[in-house]
Order: structure tokens, then sequence, then C-alpha cells
């Protein structure tokens, strides 16, 4: 499986974006520690991926979808964070 992050900015505060968080966790595999930012791992590509979540927002935010190299240094996160970074880059 490959790990993607995925990262979005939505340009209207205070709507409800539980659908899209929903979506992304439907992918079974996936970390959340950051605001926007998620890390999902799944066998689709990284447009696949995308063209499923951009459903899910409204047409004037924004939605990165990239693949993730392996590589990766954090700090500030929990152990349990930490771990699956560790486990799943």
């Amino acid at each position: 499986m490959t790990s993607y992050i995925v990262s979005y900015d939505l340009n209207f505060p205070g709507q409800d974006y539980s659908d899209l968080h929903d979506a992304i966790k439907s992918y079974g595999w996936w970390w959340h520690h950051l605001d926007s930012t998620w890390i999902i791992k799944t066998d689709q590509s990284a447009e696949v991926v995308r063209d499923y979540l951009v459903a899910f927002i409204d047409s004037n935010d924004k939605l990165l979808v990239a693949e993730l190299t392996g590589a990766g240094a954090w700090a500030g996160f929990n152990s349990k964070g930490s771990k699956w970074l560790s486990d799943n880059l």
C-alpha cells in the first residue's frame, strides 16, 4: 500500500465537513494529528483518492493528495501518533 498526505484548505469556516472526514477515514489506515492534514494508506492512485474526496468539499476549497516517500521527521506528537508515523511512512 502507498502512503499519501491529504491536506486541504476549507474556505468557509464553521461549515460541517464531517462527511469529508468520514470519507478520509473510510480508507481504514489513517493518521490525523494536525488540523487539516491527514495521512492515509491505500492501493489507489493519488488521482483516484483526489477524485473521491473532491466530492466532499466546496468548489472554492483546496485539496492536495501527494505520495509520501517514506522519509520523514516530526516533533511534538504523542507516542501513539509518532508510532503510527514510524510504522507507516
